[in-house]
């Protein structure tokens, strides 16, 4: 006599078996080394040369203003970079939170309130003070 059940907990192993090792790779994979933050900054600014520091920059509509880390924003791209670094890490700034800027004008300066907003969140976290840009040029 043929026993059908067999056959059916054969597959049924067979099955997950194939999820565990699906499982365990993705576990393996997620423990690559990633770049940090300032190194892949660092990558982008190669090839640039740092100017004297600049209390004010202009801002323009299609350039982006970015967090690199909690510490650290960068904007602009191209032939030229501009970088903020903060006295300190500004608890709500994160490269996926939203990041709003109390600026004056059509500038971003030093003293300007930044502060971070949690994706899906109402309530932006504890603002920052803007300290001086330092220009990056090619």
């Amino acid at each position: 006599m043929i026993d059908p059940w067999g056959a059916y907990a054969a597959k049924e192993a067979r099955v997950y078996r194939s999820t565990a090792l699906i499982i365990v790779l993705a576990a393996i994979a997620s423990c690559a080394p990633t770049e940090s933050p300032q190194a892949s900054l660092a990558r982008e600014l190669a090839g640039y040369t740092p100017g004297k520091p600049e209390t004010c920059i202009a801002t323009y509509q299609n350039t982006n203003l970015r967090v690199i880390d909690g510490a650290t924003l960068a904007y602009g791209y191209g032939r030229r970079i501009y970088v903020n670094r903060l006295a300190s890490a500004c608890p709500a700034l994160e490269p996926t939170n939203t990041l709003i800027v109390d600026a004056q004008g059509g500038q971003y300066c030093r003293g300007d309130r930044v502060r971070g907003l949690e994706p899906g969140g109402n309530i932006p976290g504890p603002s920052c003070n803007l300290q001086d840009w330092i220009p990056y040029r090619r």
